[in-house]
């Protein structure tokens, strides 16, 4: 059987510049099911016609968005707080002709919860609330933690016990650049006929540092 040929460890590190496609099933909720299911429903064509995402950076909402673009039926509209006038205008006529048509749901996301949108405008804020509203609770360490384990083990790999928190002090926190560099570090190790260490992503990282925090 003809081998493969073996990558250098820097095209591991670039297979990090295009992570897994954003999905509702790549997205680890934590804290946030009940935004989750409500989200899946809207995907599915149930539940309310307005659906609001809101939270901090970095707390998941232009993923859950990005994962329903596509959906039949669904429209979305992310970080509305930064809309200008023109936007704001578009987005209040959609507002109005989703609820005209029984079968189509929007679903908006924003940095705060309708009523602290003071900057848009208020028939617009007004509509942001019509539905049901979610404020995203951001991933602890220990969420984190807990999806990079049962990802591995979904890999049917066993890691160090130290790698995963190494992993959380020296790189990027969003969860996409974590399961990539899991799954990238897994092929690296395979190659090798290595166990997942901290020496290994040490020897990983060195060969694109500015991915280490």
């Amino acid at each position: 059987m003809e081998s493969l040929p073996q990558r250098r460890p820097h095209q591991y590190a670039l297979d990090l510049l295009r992570p897994p496609a954003p999905t509702l099933d790549n997205f680890v909720p934590g804290e946030n099911g009940a935004a989750l299911a409500a989200l899946r429903d809207a995907q599915a064509g149930r539940g309310p016609q307005f659906l609001h995402i809101w939270g901090p950076q970095g707390s998941g909402r232009s993923h859950l968005l990005a994962a329903l673009r596509g959906a039949p039926g669904v429209l979305v509209d992310d970080d509305v707080h930064a809309y200008d006038a023109a936007a704001q205008a578009t987005l209040f006529l959609r507002q109005n002709d989703v609820r005209e048509h029984p079968g189509r749901i929007l679903v908006t996301s924003a940095d705060a919860p309708p009523p602290r949108l003071r900057h848009l405008r208020e028939d617009v804020r007004t509509r942001l609330a019509w539905g049901l509203v979610f404020g995203l609770r951001p991933l602890t360490d220990s969420d984190r933690e807990m999806a990079l384990r049962a990802h591995a083990r979904s890999l049917g790999v066993r890691i160090d016990d130290e790698l995963v928190p190494y992993m959380l002090t020296r790189l990027p926190r969003d969860m996409r650049t974590l399961i990539s560099v899991l799954d990238a570090l897994d092929a690296y190790a395979l190659a090798r006929k290595r166990a997942l260490t901290v020496p290994l992503l040490r020897e990983w990282l060195a060969a694109e540092p500015d991915l280490a925090s």
